[in-house]
């Protein structure tokens, strides 16, 4: 939905105030080199202004996808949807996974494109163009971290002698454990509310380990999920894990495949 425009840039060398200034250029930049990676040949912004970590100034910036009117936004979704007629979307949780404001617009967005896009009395001026025509997906996912997946990664960092990041800082207060953990619950997901959990093994994590890489301005080496190497990839993020939260077809749960039950 945004360009990233207002994070931070995590490379020392490359914090300069030019580079800030056209960061949203910068990040199109490393999505389209780890898309190449990835293999995406289509993607799509809804063009809305990034709105910054939560209680930040761009919260109120009128231009930002925080402060988007919610049935505007869907609709610009819904018209993808009806234009690439997709038989699975994938979103965030309610808490936008770590609890950014436009991850949690995306959630809000996602839900409603869903429901309407096969709904002609939903922004029937679209349909107006023949190339479009009313779309029902078939499947709905929330993408989740299982919380085994905390207590994997930090027992090997506790192995590697390197500090565990999935746990409260050592000098916590009681109060500060209780709010860490009341985060971490909004973030991780028990493994058994997982539905679908996707073998990505081998190639395809490869892939995602090299994609990844392309984000430099996001992402450094010495980033929490950067630690362990692929190794630790191999062993902490072998299967991706979902939710399903709406389905319109006959698919036996658990699941191992987003595309069970489509013909």
């Amino acid at each position: 939905g945004t360009r990233g425009e207002l994070g931070e840039i995590v490379v020392p060398g490359m914090d300069t105030p030019e580079n800030q200034r056209r960061l949203g250029e910068i990040r199109a930049g490393e999505l389209e080199r780890a898309m190449g990676i990835l293999g995406v040949t289509e993607w799509e912004n809804l063009g809305y202004r990034d709105s910054g970590m939560m209680g930040t100034d761009g919260n109120r910036d009128p231009r930002s996808f925080w402060q988007a009117d919610l049935d505007e936004a869907a609709g610009r979704l819904t018209w993808l949807v009806r234009r690439y007629q997709p038989d699975v979307m994938t979103t965030y949780n309610e808490f936008g996974g770590y609890g950014h404001p436009d991850h949690i617009r995306t959630h809000d967005v996602a839900i409603r494109a869903f429901e309407r896009a096969g709904d002609p009395a939903w922004y029937p001026e679209q349909l107006e163009d023949p190339g479009l025509e009313p779309w029902a997906p078939s499947k709905l996912y929330i993408q989740a971290i299982p919380a085994s997946v905390r207590e994997r990664m930090n027992a090997t960092m506790v192995e590697r002698g390197i500090k565990p990041f999935w746990v409260p800082p050592d000098d916590a207060t009681p109060e500060q454990v209780a709010e860490f953990e009341a985060y971490a619950a909004r973030m991780l997901i028990p493994d058994e509310q997982i539905t679908t959990w996707v073998d990505v093994s081998g190639g395809p994590l490869r892939a995602k380990w090299d994609a990844i890489h392309e984000h430099v301005t996001q992402i450094s080496a010495e980033s929490p999920f950067m630690l362990l190497g692929f190794d630790g990839w191999q062993e902490g993020w072998a299967n991706e894990a979902y939710i399903l939260r709406e389905s319109r077809v006959a698919a036996p749960l658990p699941e191992t495949d987003l595309f069970a039950g489509i013909v």
